[in-house]
């Protein structure tokens, strides 16, 4: 029974955690401040949860005397910096509060197999034998903006990038969440670069590509005459990673019957060849990939529940690329550079209504869209600039902002905005506030909060804290 030390100043919330996890089978103590905390043997327990701010001190304070103890720290203040920090001083992981139980439970029994993979792989090297940095070692996240070729500067790809640096050294299972288009196979790739098995094959398989009456016999093999047209014995993809690593795309359209195979590879380590007998022992670390919720897949019967778990060891999530700050110019800058000298075309570069027009458009096809973009602007320009027009962006009145600009919406005084219907801003003078004020004073008489948000592409939350921080009172409905 795994030992857990819960941190928590909130009398309620920390009886609330401390019974969610004994009714999960752990063992738990819980205090309320540093000191507390301090004065017990922080390195024998398995797993320590703290409160990010502290009587006394901060949560990160208990990371110094955990020693190997993975720390998991819990935060109402949920900025992304805040966790970065955090994950700088050595915690594993951090989750934002307010989180509901199934939440909690998934990620102390992610850290906790995590742990148990590591100390199994500890206890493998011979006492004698320091262990082996892996062939590619990960680069330091913290300080650089790439990780394996990856670009990204922003909080979240920092965040990624440590887990990455995390997971990779591990035989852990890997499920990789993000939208289509975000990077999910480069991910898969880092991965395996920086894991011991990067000099054996990394073999990639997109399960939605496979028509589903082949699927079975391309991943796990048949034998000959297992089925018309088997004529020879051919051997799986699952069994050809064998040794190195098996990176499936899109596992939510694998079928079911697959997915009961693959639980066995998972389970025991070994395949059956449509048609045979007689299994195969193979070495594979799997690492999954989806733009789907597997969890709702399962409780709707879609997807296999227990191959769910058994997939969800260590999950990571990418972001969408309106999600990532100012990475998305970087990663435009860097595609044009590439595309150019891909088509023997001088050194191009974008004028700055290109670069307002990149930062602003949501990018819906993430990476992928922008990379066909870039592509397309180049192909079609008569000059060395490209501007706003060759890269064919939307940029209508719904599609304007990115989440991230709002975020970023530079300050002006309230009283620069009245309540008098806004005139026409003239084309090229509208910045982001005051396609904002204009757009919420024009539409909020005909639509309600919840209808202004979704057009805005934001939360009704994020929707008042602009309106108090612009000066924007709710009007009055008659």
């Amino acid at each position: 029974m795994s030992r857990i030390l819960v941190v928590e100043d909130e009398a309620i919330i920390r009886q609330s955690i401390r019974r969610l996890l004994q009714r999960h089978h752990f063992d738990v103590d819980d205090v309320d401040n540093i000191d507390d905390a301090k004065n017990r043997e922080v390195s024998d327990y398995d797993l320590v949860i703290t409160d990010l701010r502290l009587p006394g001190g901060l949560g990160t304070d208990l990371i110094a005397c955990a020693g190997d103890t993975p720390v998991l720290i819990m935060t109402s203040y949920a900025s992304l910096r805040s966790a970065v920090d955090a994950m700088k001083m050595g915690a594993v992981d951090y989750i934002a509060k307010p989180f509901d139980h199934e939440e909690l439970i998934t990620a102390v029994k992610t850290i906790l197999a995590e742990a148990r993979v590591r100390q199994q792989q500890t206890a493998a090297v011979p006492a004698t034998e320091a262990p082996s940095a892996p062939a590619h070692p990960a680069s330091d996240t913290t300080t650089t903006k790439r990780n394996n070729g990856i670009i990204g500067s922003c909080d979240a790809m920092q965040l990624l990038f440590k887990k990455v640096g995390k997971v990779a050294p591990t035989d852990a299972t890997v499920l990789i969440l993000g939208e289509s288009g975000t990077g999910k196979e480069l991910i898969a790739k880092s991965i395996h670069q920086s894991s011991r098995r990067a000099d054996a094959q990394l073999i990639s398989v997109n399960c939605a590509a496979i028509p589903e009456t082949l699927l079975e016999s391309e991943l796990f093999g048949h034998e000959k005459g297992a089925f018309t047209g088997a004529a020879t014995q051919r051997q799986g993809l699952v069994e050809a990673a064998d040794g190195g690593t098996l990176f499936l795309d899109e596992i939510g359209e694998l079928p079911l019957e697959a997915q009961a195979r693959l639980l066995r590879v998972l389970q025991e380590g070994e395949i059956r060849r449509v048609g045979s007998v007689h299994s195969t022992q193979v070495d594979v670390r799997l690492i999954a990939a989806t733009h789907r919720n597997l969890k709702e897949l399962a409780a709707r019967g879609d997807f296999r529940e227990d191959l769910y778990y058994r997939l969800n060891v260590v999950e990571l999530r990418l972001p969408a690329l309106r999600e990532r700050d100012n990475d998305v110019v970087e990663i435009a800058e860097f595609m044009l550079k590439r595309c150019s000298k891909k088509m023997a075309q001088p050194d191009m570069r974008f004028d700055q209504n290109a670069i307002n027009a990149i930062r602003s458009y949501q990018w819906p096809g993430n990476v992928r869209e922008l990379e066909n973009a870039v592509e397309r602007a180049v192909i079609l320009a008569d000059e060395n600039n490209i501007n706003a027009e060759l890269l064919g962006i939307d940029l209508s009145p719904d599609r304007y902002l990115s989440p991230a600009m709002r975020e970023n919406l530079i300050e002006r005084p309230a009283q620069e905005y009245s309540r008098e219907a806004p005139t026409e801003p003239q084309q090229g003078d509208l910045s982001l506030d005051d396609y904002f004020v204009h757009f919420v004073l024009e539409n909020e008489t005909r639509m309600t909060e919840t209808e202004l948000a979704r057009k805005l592409g934001i939360s009704r939350k994020s929707l008042w804290e602009r309106r108090q921080r612009l000066g924007i009172p709710r009007s009055k409905k008659k």
